[in-house]
């Protein structure tokens, strides 16, 4: 429940509508609790007297109040709905809000297929429990209230049967709840997995295609869809019996007032017009715990979605910007003193251990190593995606954790391992570099980035479409497109994650030839072929999460032998490489 009153707080300026919704509810459950009232003097006065205008008079009573109770549900649906959908809203919008501020390791806490049921079914969830559930949660208690009240004025020795029954309901009502209220947890899991399946088979399309495994992922969506069903149809087995145990209930009452009822007419200690009008009481009364029992069914369920939505508000952001955070940056130089960093603090293993670098500004580094060897993760320090567990990082002379984070990441361009495109046009992707770029200046850094040639051949140029996440054109074209838009940035420091491995040789050597030209701007290029990185200024050789050496191209070729082993397999095809110095030579 404390999920949820937090949550409240997200109404902002639809608290206002919450709270006259709630009045024109009281207003409405006020009118129709008067009718039986008209109804009971109708029968006893109107009918028993064969007065036809005491009846018409207490009829056209009745139906003023049928029609201004009509006229305030209609207004309070108005109110309800502004208010539960601008609630949902801006809860939506809080999320994705928070989800932007998140460090990757935050990231690594959610699936993204439950970040996306977090902020669409959940909310949703939220939205019904208001849209559906805010009027029978006041109206219930009012008219349960109201109605007892007055059938206790009508005639309390009837009224003692709703003593005996509501506690019945209320007992078979606690049940259910205490049956259903873990399952809803399980039930949203399940959804979660049934939209990573759909993500990840949607994403994955062209491969599954490749490798013709539609029956496969067939299967594998069956499974879960077969799963949320069984979670679905375990979960309300218990639910729908809120229906019977309300109608045993009514109906045992209506019997039992009909018997005591009649008794009472016979023995002349009851009118029939009074006992018409308490049976109508029976029947709101009786209702209003039905409605009063569906709010429960409805919040027990909301508050399974309020307790995964508070989760991604409550996240504790890991990197934030220091107060009175350093916004100017020197200059582009980078060190790691004695550095060690792993992913969770709870990891035996440091995925970098006891590093030492010194990349002075303008320099352009080279990083080399096997697959796993933390190339991705040591460059990931730089502008702050991650925190070093041990020793500092300096930019520019000052620990990174000095920097006021949009201004350090501002002067960092990255272009990642994985290229990612947005939805639109050429223009509007390279626009994420400088959003004042004009079109000269666009084409520059896709001139640089050897992009010009392929978008001239294209007939809209910069404004072609390229699709959800970039499917229009080739990897190569995609990994042009992303380097010039992180030259648009102008950034101090420049670093290539892997970000020609799509391209031929040709294409590469003109992008290097290019980012020679910039002369103030520090340049890490993290490569798998040796040709990428042969030209630069030192090379670093990473080796299980280490620094294994340092050096240029020739004194590397000379002392070093894993560079000497991965230029001997890249430069002689493949060849195996044992021999000496005066044999790397030679090659």
């Amino acid at each position: 429940m404390k999920d949820f009153k937090c949550l409240l707080r997200y109404l902002g300026p639809y608290r206002k509508d919450m709270v006259i919704g709630a009045l024109l509810i009281v207003i409405e459950t006020g009118f129709e609790l008067v009718i039986p009232i008209l109804m009971a003097d109708l029968i006893d006065t109107g009918v028993a007297n064969h007065d036809i205008t005491y009846i018409m008079n207490k009829g056209l009573q009745m139906i003023v109040c049928a029609l201004l109770s009509l006229i305030t549900g209609l207004l309070y649906a108005r109110f309800a709905a502004r208010a539960a959908y601008g609630w949902g809203a801006r809860i939506r919008e809080a999320q994705f809000a928070r989800v932007q501020n998140y460090a990757f390791s935050n990231l690594d806490h959610f699936e993204t297929s439950s970040l996306i049921t977090r902020m669409t079914t959940d909310v949703t969830v939220l939205q019904n429990a208001v849209n559906g559930g805010f009027r029978p949660m006041v109206r219930g208690p009012v008219m349960l209230v109201m109605g007892v009240a007055l059938s206790f004025f009508m005639n309390p020795a009837l009224a003692l049967v709703f003593v005996l029954c509501a506690p019945v309901l209320g007992a078979i009502l606690f049940y259910i709840v205490r049956k259903i209220a873990p399952k809803y947890h399980i039930l949203q899991k399940a959804v979660d997995r049934l939209n990573n399946t759909v993500q990840e088979g949607l994403t994955a399309i062209r491969a599954v295609k490749a490798f013709v495994r539609e029956d496969y992922q067939e299967e594998k969506f069956k499974e879960v869809n077969e799963t949320l069903t069984d979670t679905s149809q375990n979960t309300f087995r218990y639910a729908v019996l809120n229906l019977p145990a309300f109608q045993l209930t009514l109906y045992t009452a209506v019997v039992l007032i009909m018997w005591f009822g009649g008794n009472m007419i016979l023995d002349a200690s009851l009118q029939v017009g009074d006992l018409t009008g308490f049976l109508s009481y029976v029947f709101q009364i009786m209702n209003s715990m039905m409605m009063i029992s569906n709010v429960f069914l409805l919040l027990t369920r909301s508050l399974a979605s309020a307790r995964r939505i508070s989760e991604v508000l409550d996240e504790r952001i890991v990197l934030t910007s220091p107060e009175n955070g350093v916004t100017e940056i020197a200059d582009g130089s980078i060190s790691f003193e004695n550095v060690s960093f792993k992913y969770n603090s709870g990891a035996q293993e440091y995925a970098l251990s006891d590093v030492n670098l010194e990349i002075p500004a303008g320099q352009t580094v080279g990083i080399l190593g096997g697959t796993g060897s933390a190339k991705s993760t040591l460059v990931q320090l730089i502008p702050r995606l991650y925190d070093a567990t041990l020793g500092t990082v300096r930019v520019g002379g000052r620990d990174v954790r000095d920097y006021d984070l949009y201004a350090l990441r501002e002067a960092v361009g990255i272009v990642l391992q994985k290229n990612v495109l947005f939805s639109g046009t050429v223009r509007e992707n390279l626009l994420w570099g400088n959003p004042e770029a004009d079109d000269e200046t666009l084409w520059e850094a896709c001139r640089k980035a050897s992009a010009e040639e392929f978008l001239k051949r294209m007939p809209k140029g910069l404004d072609t479409d390229l699709g959800q996440g970039g499917v229009n054109i080739s990897g190569g074209q995609k990994q042009r497109l992303c380097i010039a838009r992180t030259l648009l940035k102008s950034p101090k420091i420049l670093i290539f994650d892997d970000s020609t491995s799509a391209v031929d040789t040709a294409t590469e050597g003109d992008i290097r030839k290019a980012l020679a030209g910039l002369r103030d701007v520090t340049k890490i290029i993290i490569a798998q072929r040796i040709t990428s990185v042969i030209g630069t200024d030192q090379i670093i050789v990473m080796d299980d999460g280490r620094v294994h050496a340092v050096g240029t191209h020739r004194e590397l070729l000379e002392n070093d032998p894993i560079y000497q082993e991965i230029y001997a397999s890249q430069m002689k095809g493949g060849d195996s490489y044992g021999g000496s110095t005066a044999q790397c030579q030679e090659a």
